[in-house]
């Protein structure tokens, strides 16, 4: 007669895999602190926030801080910003990313480190860094970019006093630095794709361009679906760093550059309106929430693999 083993007790794969909860605690202390726990301010979107009352006896208003600022007339405008921002970045760097990541793969490894470190390098800057790097480019009168136009004979501009460049601007920096992380994902999903199945490809004399359209981009299609569906709950929440760093807090490009990240930290730091600030963040969470369950519904109708719950 055959034992039965036992089953074993959670505390055995505790202790089993220690090492590698032990590397996990410090990411989840850090969504815990910041993600988690921040939460409990979400109260003050319905209140009238009073400092001489404090957190819980100020007065309850329901939706009257998201009526101030729907009401208002810059809502339309920053909501469009914010939404027209967030779907250039997301195909953009897509696109360009799994181009980057498919020449990557060609690439000989003696340069292959070159050409990774060079687009990982921005990714690491901080936006503040980044704002001082464009203001040396797009200051009025010793930026370099004025000073290129000026000798080569053409008119300057005063960029931080204009509105219709700007969406080129913060688009370029964002894909500056942004799109080397990106690429990187992409390019180690690639590196995961069994060599076999080029190999085979090669044996019956498909060329580099067939090869990255049948074997590629199908066997990455799991990868750049997940990515794209966390891509759009993020569509609704800014960069305020690029919005605000970027164009210098300069009122006058505010028409093109203004988002709801920016609005509220204006709103905050001008009105001192605490109750209004967190209605729009709250808004800005619940609507991102919506279009990624959205999102990942119709992925899961089309193809339930692909999907990311």
């Amino acid at each position: 007669m055959i034992k039965q083993r036992k089953p074993r007790s959670e505390w055995y794969y505790l202790k089993k895999n220690s090492e590698l909860l032990l590397l996990l605690l410090p990411g989840a202390l850090l969504i815990l602190v910041f993600a988690y726990l921040p939460m409990f301010g979400v109260v003050l979107a319905f209140k009238d926030f009073r400092y001489d009352l404090g957190f819980w006896d100020s007065p309850w208003v329901g939706f009257h801080n998201f009526e101030f600022f729907f009401v208002s007339d810059t809502a339309a405008l920053i909501t469009r910003n914010t939404v027209a921002y967030g779907l250039t970045y997301m195909i953009l760097t897509t696109v360009i990313a799994l181009l980057f990541a498919i020449l990557m793969n060609e690439m000989r490894k003696r340069w292959l480190r070159i050409h990774q470190t060079a687009l990982f390098i921005p990714y690491c800057l901080s936006w503040v860094v980044v704002g001082y790097l464009a203001l040396a480019l797009l200051d009025t009168q010793n930026g370099y970019l004025n000073k290129v136009l000026e000798a080569l004979g053409f008119q300057t501009h005063m960029w931080y006093l204009e509105t219709a460049p700007w969406p080129y601007i913060l688009i370029s920096a964002y894909l500056w630095k942004n799109i080397g992380f990106s690429t990187l994902v992409y390019f180690a999903g690639i590196m995961g794709i069994n060599q076999e199945y080029y190999e085979a490809a090669k044996i019956d004399g498909a060329s580099r361009w067939q090869m990255a359209t049948k074997i590629t981009l199908p066997l990455l299609s799991n990868l750049i679906t997940v990515l794209l569906i966390l891509s759009i709950g993020h569509i609704f929440v800014g960069d305020f760093g690029l919005h605000y760093f970027i164009p210098n807090d300069s009122g006058m490009t505010i028409p093109t550059t203004d988002i709801i990240d920016t609005y509220v930290y204006r709103a905050l730091r001008v009105n001192g309106d605490i109750g209004m600030s967190t209605a729009i963040g709250l808004y800005q969470s619940a609507v991102g929430l919506v279009l990624v369950i959205a999102a990942n519904f119709v992925v899961r109708k089309i193809n339930d693999e692909n999907s990311l719950f």
